[in-house]
């Protein structure tokens, strides 16, 4: 009997650069790197025990009602969910104030930055995109064979009218609003400034991740952009405020004449029942999200000032993180943290050398972290360091 290579043909013998088959632009884009996994961490710290303050999830807990939906609906796990989507944008639309035809429901930001860039952008058109900011934008606009333009901060706040040069004859232009890892917001004079000034071809695609730590109040209005054919698409998430990250569920908010092609460019059923279930739990009770607002800022600020008393600095943030500014090398600072048990992000990976960026937690786990910070800072030397 032949063996089964015996049958394969002679080509397969040959040395095949598979590599060469992909697409130019993937051949030399890296992808998005979140870090180690948490078994490496234990192993390479000798630690059990690890407070995970790295990716800026929600670490409050889930919403009342979530985990009795998400139950519920495995009983249906086994049926496609509908397509259309429409008893979920139409509770999007009525929470957030926009009509239901606005709203393209999808598994995540990540999934929305990438189909956005796919809905707008060919191979060698401009992208601009601030730096430092998330880093998905970057992934998505090089894997479609853009001109990519980085535009860096200026004091750690975007640098609008620098952004506004490098959008001229630009496609897309990103905004993270507030920015990670600074935490830094946009007025709404400063937002109104940006988009009426925008170059025209040029489509704002603005992450408002975490916009939902910000009072509805005071944030800019984009739906009435959105509303008034103005060249804005608004990207947000439950992954945080909302603590779903792990089911992976956000929506797109586009004038309606883009949404078809926005769909055909998300793969069908894009959306799983237990996502929709738990989103729809979410809206369940805003109060209890107001509350859940609030008790995060309240950490928030509360780590912020034990972190002055011990002598390091921090941006102010209206995000559910911090960047903190302890100054000298990150990564002594990382290592250190991490044998306590700590793990955070350093700002070295976005250009920020002496920056941590710090997930917030539970008023006690911070307490715990703030204790940590201190310690370090004296096994370092680093009271009194520069802050950046």
């Amino acid at each position: 009997m032949r063996r089964r290579r015996d049958l394969l043909p002679a080509a397969y013998d040959a040395a095949v650069d598979l590599r060469s088959l992909v697409r130019p632009p993937l051949r030399a884009a890296e992808p998005y790197d979140p870090g180690p996994s948490l078994t490496e961490l234990r192993a390479r710290y000798g630690v059990e025990k690890i407070a995970k303050l790295n990716w800026n999830e929600d670490l409050f807990g889930l919403l009342p009602g979530v985990r009795e939906a998400i139950v519920a609906e495995i009983a249906r796990a086994h049926l496609y969910p509908e397509q259309a989507y429409s008893n979920f944008r139409e509770l999007i639309a009525a929470r957030v104030g926009a009509r239901p035809e606005t709203i393209v429901p999808a598994h995540g930001i990540q999934a929305l930055v990438l189909s956005t860039v796919s809905l707008f952008v060919s191979a060698g058109e401009r992208v601009v995109i601030p730096q430092p900011t998330y880093g998905l934008y970057r992934v998505a606009a090089a894997s479609a064979g853009a001109d990519i333009v980085r535009v860096p901060t200026a004091g750690h706040r975007l640098d609008l009218d620098a952004m506004l040069v490098a959008a001229r004859g630009a496609k897309l232009v990103f905004v993270c609003d507030p920015n990670n890892p600074t935490g830094d917001v946009l007025t709404r004079d400063e937002w109104a400034y940006f988009i009426e000034r925008l170059p025209d071809g040029c489509v704002a695609v603005v992450d408002e991740a975490y916009a939902d730590y910000i009072a509805e109040d005071e944030r800019p209005d984009r739906i009435a952009d959105v509303e008034a054919g103005r060249p804005v698409v608004v990207l947000r998430t439950f992954s945080k405020l909302y603590g779903i990250a792990g089911l992976r569920l956000g929506y797109a908010i586009m004038h309606p004449d883009l949404v078809p092609s926005a769909d055909a460019v998300h793969e069908p059923f894009n959306v799983n029942r237990l996502a929709l279930a738990a989103g729809t739990a979410c809206l369940a009770d805003m109060a209890v999200v107001e509350k859940r607002r609030k008790d995060v800022a309240a950490s928030r600020e509360s780590f912020a000032a034990a972190l002055a008393e011990i002598g390091i600095g921090s941006h102010p943030s209206q995000a559910n993180f911090v960047l903190a500014h302890p100054g000298g090398d990150d990564q002594r600072w990382y290592d250190a943290l991490m044998r306590r048990g700590y793990l955070v992000r350093r700002g070295s990976e976005y250009g920020l050398r002496g920056q941590l960026r710090i997930t917030i937690a539970p008023s006690d786990v911070m307490a715990g972290m703030a204790m940590a910070m201190s310690e370090v800072a004296e096994e370092l030397g680093a009271l009194g360091a520069v802050s950046q």
